[in-house]
């Protein structure tokens, strides 16, 4: 199936049930494959078929549900169309592009009003299409702040601000009155602030000022189909006002005199200020996003005909020319072409040592130029620079969800209602049974019921943790996919590690040369052939002679009938004569002997170096030795890992002397060597198969397989974008300390889930039956329940003292 995914910001969700509801009606859709939303995030993540389905027809769905989804629009001058079939053309080419809801191009007007979804594309995005297209867009409306999801937030922190402030201020003289009624007072202060009429006045104008957001909020709900926290507060609020209303026009009819004002007052006052420090809270959870953003400078230096100019970051194209002077932060990806610098990287991987650059060097956009003046040529932009992918992994795994979040989802869809009926329950007994006749009393009972139940706490429990522990990982050059990894890390008692590139530095030397036979004494030769044959490979050890063969040797001579054996090695023809190249296998294979050379061969590997054998026209001509070199980092971090119980296992095409010679540097006992690339998924499988959950360590293309089998893969960035895609973390640093960051962060994320989710579920259980036996004034309930999740907020913000373990 053809599947498209949206990413979209919506507005309007309160608590658990709102998310859970939505999350419901959007998966009824025919099309949908997947939908995920995320309460803490704001967002829904919405995997479709398109041609089944729509993005307006899921936002139809989503405003229908009771919700709103943040969109933009922009207008553009579009210059370069000449007829309709430019229009048209522009057209397809905007409605197809990501992000995009809608694209109108009017050939007339040359005008382009495209409606987009801010959180999947931006304004240089969208013109960066119309320039692929062909064509030239112009500004007539302005892009908006960068920081607009900062702006965003402040501005409903602000909302929520002034309607607290507002019900305070109403909510002070019913304080006030209440605090009379404990002191006895109250008889001899029922005139002047405190006369019903004037509680009247005070509690109409809270109930439908600053709490007519919350009448709001529960119809949208109850439109929608379902009940959420809203509609718990409204239901407990208005049975106290309207009660005490009822009370002070027809208490003589009625026979009830004492009133109840304060109640609905102040619970809205509580729950307005436990909304106000949760937004406050929660904005404070998706800053790693907003730092992020902030790293990218806004223009960029270009050279253009031998002039420099500066220009709008979005303008710089690939192969684009760029200058960079120090303390400039460097624009976009690319390769160094003239200069030399030295630049700070932290921002990206978390490795505090600056690196230098070097012509022919990739640098990075976003990292800090230290020292020198140097020129690249742009390799990628806009959205396929390292920082785009790195805030699109982060903003994709903290809308994501863990497993551990279903059981919060399944109890959250059904809380609200089950809530009311324990309410009318409560109110039943009470006035049935427990005092007959007492209305008042019963009514404060379930209303105190109504108000202690929160599902936000039960709906935040998860999301808030998951998007500051993704956040917190980012900064530290953690790139986890999603919430599902980020708990399975916690699982893994397993990792297995590939040897090149991953323990050791993946930039092997060639050390030594034994030439016999009819080549004795002729090792120059025996390097230029060599080189020669492997200069068409791409694999690590065929570099190191290719490159130890330039510096040594006039030129590497032409090859044919070149053959690459997968974990065996090399055939070829070169000058006409048959050349092999690789391991003891691939000799036997052709019936090549290498007996008298074997204890030689034998005492290289015992040193750890892997040594490739060499024939010439079916004849034994050489022994070539090439060394990897262990990174420093190695050892400690697989120490670490067995300390904390985890099981580690070398993976590698080495023959088990060399391999064992490695593992036993680092400190690794078991160890699988002589393992061909293709069969390094079925090794996985095989350890998945004896109950062990797996992760699996690796950074080239032939290790892809095994990272997306495995439970949990991890890409050494350092290594190919392959390994990276199908990885479920990625580590930016190119040391094995960010395998032992992983786990130890998806420990503490999943220790703070479980506290949030215990602490929400006992909260309920005890609150919800202490208010059912009239043990909890209602207003007391309602500051309970606000500041329940800002509790479980706070107590998610603690990942963000998260620091990496030490290193040593």
């Amino acid at each position: 199936m053809n599947t498209k995914e949206a990413r979209l910001k919506v507005t309007g969700m309160s608590c658990a049930a709102c998310s859970s509801r939505l999350e419901r009606n959007l998966g009824k859709l025919a099309g949908v494959e997947k939908a995920q939303v995320n309460l803490a995030g704001e967002t829904a993540t919405v995997t479709y078929d398109p041609d089944q389905l729509s993005t307006d027809e899921i936002i139809h769905k989503i405003t229908e549900t009771g919700f709103g989804v943040v969109q933009e629009t922009l207008e553009l001058k579009v210059k370069g169309m000449s007829c309709a079939a430019c229009s048209s053309r522009l057209e397809k080419a905007l409605n197809r592009a990501r992000g995009v809801f809608s694209a109108v191009v009017n050939l007339a007007t040359e005008k382009a009003v495209v409606r987009y979804n801010p959180g999947e594309t931006s304004p240089g995005e969208i013109r960066r299409v119309i320039r692929d297209a062909g064509f030239t867009p112009e500004a007539l409306t302005e892009d908006g702040d960068p920081d607009r999801e900062r702006l965003e937030r402040q501005r409903e922190i602000t909302r929520q601000r002034r309607l607290f402030y507002l019900s305070a201020v109403l909510s002070l003289p019913l304080l006030l009155f209440m605090m009379t009624m404990l002191f006895q007072w109250h008889e001899a202060m029922r005139w002047g602030i405190f006369h019903p009429y004037v509680q009247f006045a005070l509690a109409t104008a809270i109930q439908f000022g600053p709490g007519l957001h919350f009448y709001k909020d529960a119809w949208r709900s109850l439109r929608g189909g379902g009940a959420n926290m809203s509609v718990l507060v409204v239901l407990g609020t208005s049975a106290a006002y309207f009660y005490s209303a009822a009370a002070t026009f027809f208490g003589h009819q009625i026979g009830q005199h004492e009133v109840y004002y304060e109640t609905g007052g102040l619970i809205i006052t509580l729950v307005l200020l436990g909304k106000m420090l949760e937004s406050s809270a929660k904005g404070k959870t998706s800053e790693a996003i907003r730092k992020l953003m902030g790293l990218q400078p806004r223009t960029a230096r270009i050279i253009r005909g031998g002039q420099e100019q500066e220009i709008p970051i979005e303008e710089v194209q690939v192969k684009d020319l760029l200058m960079v002077r120090p303390g400039e932060k460097i624009p976009v990806d690319g390769t160094m072409v003239e200069g030399y610098s030295t630049v700070d990287e932290s921002m990206l991987t978390g490795e505090s040592v600056p690196v230098d650059k070097q012509p022919g060097d990739r640098v990075i956009g976003a990292t800090l130029n230290k020292l020198g003046t140097f020129k690249f040529e742009a390799t990628r932009v806009g959205r396929d620079t390292a920082l785009a992918q790195i805030i699109r992994i982060v903003e994709e795994a903290q809308g994501s969800k863990a497993p551990i979040q279903r059981m919060a989802d399944v109890i959250s869809s059904y809380f609200v209602p089950v809530v009311v009926g324990v309410a009318l329950i409560t109110f039943g007994l009470w006035y049935f049974l427990a005092q007959p006749g007492e209305l008042a009393r019963a009514l404060l009972a379930a209303t105190a019921v109504l108000v202690i139940a929160c599902p936000c706490a039960l709906g935040l429990a998860t999301p808030t943790s998951i998007m500051v522990a993704t956040g917190k990982g980012a900064e530290l050059g953690i790139l986890i996919k999603g919430g599902e990894y980020l708990e399975k890390a916690y699982q893994l008692n397993t990792v297995v590690l590939d040897k090149t590139g991953t323990i050791t530095h993946g930039n092997p030397k060639l050390t030594e040369i034994l030439a016999f036979g009819a080549y004795e004494g002729r090792e120059a030769e025996l390097l230029a052939l060599a080189g020669a044959v492997e200069n068409s490979s791409e694999h690590p050890l065929a570099r190191a002679i290719v490159e130890a063969a330039a510096e040594k040797t006039a030129g590497l001579a032409a090859v044919s009938d070149f053959t690459a054996i997968p974990g065996h090695g090399i055939q070829a023809r070169v000058e006409q004569k048959e050349v092999l190249l690789g391991t003891v296998k691939l000799m036997k294979d052709h019936q090549v002997d290498f007996t008298p050379w074997q204890k030689n061969r034998e005492e290289l590997e015992e040193q750890g170096k892997t040594v490739m054998l060499m024939a010439v026209d079916g004849s034994p001509v050489g022994l070539i030795a090439v060394a990897d070199t262990v990174k420093e980092e190695s050892a400690s971090a697989i120490r670490q890992m067995l300390a904390m119980g985890i099981e580690v296992w070398m993976l590698t095409g080495d023959n088990q002397r060399t391999a064992r010679t490695i593992a036993a540097q680092v400190g690794i006992q078991q160890v699988m060597a002589e393992v061909l690339p293709e069969d390094k998924a079925q090794k996985i499988r095989e350890l998945q198969e004896q109950n062990k959950i797996v992760g699996m360590v690796g950074d080239g293309i032939n290790d892809a397989p095994a990272l997306a089998i495995a439970d949990v893969g991890f890409a050494i960035g350092t290594g190919a974008d392959v390994a990276m895609e199908a990885a479920d973390i990625t580590l930016m640093r190119g040391d094995l300390w960010g395998v032992v960051d992983s786990i130890i962060l998806s420990r503490a994320t999943i220790r703070n889930i479980r506290q949030n989710l215990f602490w929400a579920l006992f909260y309920n259980t005890v609150g919800i039956p202490v208010a059912a036996f009239g043990l909890l004034n209602p207003v007391l309930a309602g500051a309970a329940m606000a500041f329940s999740s800002v509790s479980v907020v706070t107590n998610a913000l603690r990942l963000k003292r998260f620091t990496p373990h030490h290193r040593g």
